[in-house]
């Protein structure tokens, strides 16, 4: 017979697990956290100083965490970099690493600790889960020695992995995720061989997990999706906003929505590095989230979220993204259009010049079409309708196909398409839509101050964004935000 202190977490266990399969929903976290961050340096400081680093960390998610169990929350997720930061070579994050096992070894690293070697923070954060009863997602890094009969071998004999673990209601390691896209900058971690589609069942659903980057790419994104079908995506990410189509909020809810899913998202909070923005986010758009570049706190968020929503009687209708846009016929004067550069992509644009209009701007192989009408135009305000087809980025190169309403910061159009946070124009109602290659197009809208619209647009089944009943708060953008993944150039360091 077991003792009653072993009994407890099983008990415990059991009625978290019966309280689950009883509803369709559960209750789910994220921690927005502000790091603390290690001395810059190129050499290794010493283990017990990483340690002590990481432990100031995990003082302030442990916090996080008791208090989401304590309200009732089933999982947890934590950010990107949220133990040890970033600033990093490739000699010195060593002492931060650990040995990460494949889940399925079957090990509580709190009641087993020292069975792959030294592993204090997989230890605690094995302890946090099992002691709370709550599933546990954190982001550390993972060590793995290689020799020379392996010609990818790194010349210091090891791979590093930017890794994802999930630790059980027990303290189980039920998961463990290398990061496949790597972003600039990350040169203190190695590329996996091969992507991994990462996935474990729970009582409230099917999860998986990937990490801040690899969100703009179909492996491992749109696999975990499709192939394997998960009900939910963990997504640990350090996103540093970038106006005005990808800060975290907009993005990240318009991909849940695009992609039919719930997205866990949890940001690291650092406002000199442009870092804010967490959310519980759904097929029917944000349940709660989180933007604060004022100051440097961080944030728990919970919301009770569908554990199967494709089963949803609100899930939304699979969506033709070109049904509408192909249907119209090209408008006078449409040629009466700018060139206007968004970072480094030229946007072909044309500037809303009276208070209601329809309109069609073409790049490409890409017509977007406008419908609208302003509620308040003020005169100080310009608007346009863009257009973007074609590869993005510098070193990495992907395609994107988009459609947007944007402001432009001043009256100046060669401003167009930099970025901008206020507005003071409301619209009595807009329709979007685009002439899109592909079936991956996820819907935007940005009110001033950036904050998101939650149940004031919608997206129809031939592919029109619409406001239901006109903007509530003046608008920085709408925007079709659409990847085609299949014209991506191959990824030159991998």
């Amino acid at each position: 017979m077991l003792p009653s202190q072993a009994l407890l977490p099983a008990v415990v266990f059991a009625l978290t697990a019966l309280q689950a399969l009883a509803s369709d929903t559960f209750l789910a976290a994220v921690y927005e956290h502000a790091v603390t961050l290690p001395h810059p340096t190129e050499e290794p400081v010493p283990p017990s100083e990483a340690l002590a680093l990481m432990n100031k960390n995990m003082d302030v998610l442990e916090g996080a965490i008791r208090e989401a169990a304590r309200q009732g929350a089933h999982i947890i997720v934590t950010p990107e970099d949220g133990i040890y930061g970033w600033r990093f070579t490739r000699e010195s994050i060593y002492p931060y690493l650990e040995d990460i096992p494949d889940p399925v070894v079957n090990w509580i690293p709190c009641t087993d600790p020292s069975r792959f070697g030294p592993a204090p923070v997989q230890e605690r954060l094995s302890c946090m889960a099992r002691n709370n009863s709550i599933y546990v997602v954190a982001n550390i890094g993972d060590k793995k020695p290689c020799d020379s009969s392996d010609p990818s071998c790194p010349s210091d004999g090891r791979y590093h992995y930017n890794t994802d673990v999930v630790f059980d209601t027990q303290g189980k390691l039920v998961a463990r995720y290398h990061k496949y896209n790597l972003f600039r900058g990350e040169t203190q971690f190695n590329y996996p061989k091969e992507p991994e589609a990462v996935t474990f069942e729970t009582p409230f659903g099917k999860f998986g997990i990937f990490t801040c980057f690899d969100i703009l790419f179909f492996e491992p994104a749109v696999v975990l999706v499709n192939k394997m079908q998960v009900d939910t995506v963990l997504f640990p990410t350090a996103w540093m906003n970038v106006l005005p189509f990808l800060t975290a909020i907009e993005f990240h809810s318009a991909w849940a929505m695009g992609m039919g899913v719930n997205l866990l998202s949890a940001n690291t909070h650092n406002t000199s590095m442009a870092m804010t923005g967490s959310g519980l986010f759904t097929p029917e758009g944000p349940a709660a989230y989180h933007y604060d570049s004022a100051t440097e706190e961080g944030r728990l968020l919970l919301a009770e979220l569908s554990a199967h929503p494709r089963l949803s009687p609100t899930y939304p209708p699979s969506t033709n993204w070109s049904l509408y846009a192909t249907s119209i016929k090209k408008f006078p004067g449409e040629n009466d259009t700018f060139s206007g550069t968004v970072r480094r992509d030229v946007f072909t644009f044309r500037e809303l010049r009276h208070k209601d209009g329809n309109y069609t701007v073409c790049q490409g192989d890409l017509c977007c079409h406008l419908i609208y009408q302003m509620s308040n135009k003020r005169r100080h305000e310009i608007y346009v309708l863009g257009a973007f087809d074609g590869l993005h980025g510098s070193l990495i190169k992907y395609h994107w196909q988009i459609c947007t309403l944007l402001k432009c910061p001043s009256t100046n159009l060669s401003t167009c398409g930099q970025p901008v946070e206020t507005a003071q124009t409301k619209f009595e109602m807009f329709s979007l839509s685009g002439t899109f290659g592909t079936s991956y197009v996820f819907p935007e809208v940005l009110y001033s101050g950036v904050q998101l619209a939650p149940g004031e647009f919608e997206v129809l089944r031939d592919g029109r964004l619409k406001s239901k009943h006109g903007t509530s708060k003046p608008l920085i953008t709408a925007t079709l935000f659409g990847r085609l993944y299949e014209k991506d150039q191959p990824h030159p360091l991998r």
